[in-house]
């Protein structure tokens, strides 16, 4: 038997195959972290068009920009590869653009943590006062630490470990 692309079960991934199959899936996860930019981007846009908007503290009113700002960076770096690729995809340096891709995707999840923990930092803030806002924002940031830092690693630590032969600790049937 073969697989999907004519190989013999077992046999390597070509170099050209796999590297194509990365930019996919980078360019999958770029388009996830997107969608979710972009609605964050467009909910900070709206705030100074409301009536509660000049009422806010100096501190308030910094971290809002500061948070506009992250935004769109957030939203450069992650559509940055696509220019990469623009640039350099004739010349035979796809193993290049998946690398750049892929720490621009990193570099921009970190971002949109730090964007996100804010705007949670804001929001609650402005709602319910300073101790709120932060206490809710330690909580944020430690969360989104947890589901895409810790967990990611713990499973790649798993990963690995069966790969080197070890035994899981728990079946996926449990």
């Amino acid at each position: 038997m073969s697989d999907s692309e004519g190989r013999a079960p077992g046999a390597p991934e070509p170099e050209k195959e796999r590297l194509e199959r990365n930019w996919s899936e980078i360019l999958q996860e770029l388009r996830v972290i997107q969608t979710g930019t972009q609605i964050l981007t467009g909910f900070l846009l709206t705030l100074p068009f409301q009536a509660r908007f000049a009422d806010l503290t100096a501190f308030q009113t910094g971290l809002y920009l500061a948070l506009v700002v992250g935004a769109a960076l957030a939203t450069a770096l992650a559509l940055a590869p696509v220019s990469v690729h623009r640039a350099l995809f004739r010349l035979g340096a796809k193993k290049q653009i998946v690398t750049i891709g892929n720490r621009l995707a990193i570099v921009t999840l970190a971002v949109v943590s730090l964007v996100l923990t804010g705007t949670v930092v804001f929001v609650f803030d402005v709602v319910g006062g300073d101790t709120v806002g932060l206490l809710v924002g330690i909580v944020a940031l430690v969360v989104l630490a947890a589901l895409w830092v810790a967990l990611p690693l713990a499973v790649r630590r798993r990963s690995a470990r069966e790969a080197r032969g070890g035994r899981p600790t728990e079946t996926a049937d449990r």
